[in-house]
């Protein structure tokens, strides 16, 4: 998938774990996990909104494009 999650990435650098992260957006921590593993087919602008305010951060800095070769 050309789409990559960085959120592992920005969950580090901000020092919050799985939980707490799940626990502030309000989110169970089995579909956050889905979408930090880049298992997920889509996200919710609502859900990348509050991972954002959450992690003070921008959307690219969670999620990245890479052209398949």
């Amino acid at each position: 998938m050309p789409i990559i999650v960085n959120l592992d990435v920005m969950m580090a650098k901000r020092k919050i774990g799985l939980m707490e992260l799940a626990e502030k957006i309000n989110i169970t921590p089995a579909n956050l996990s889905i979408l930090k593993n880049n298992k997920a087919k889509a996200i919710r602008f609502s859900t990348l909104e509050d991972i954002c305010k959450a992690l003070d951060c921008q959307p690219a800095d969670i999620l990245e494009f890479q052209k398949e070769d």
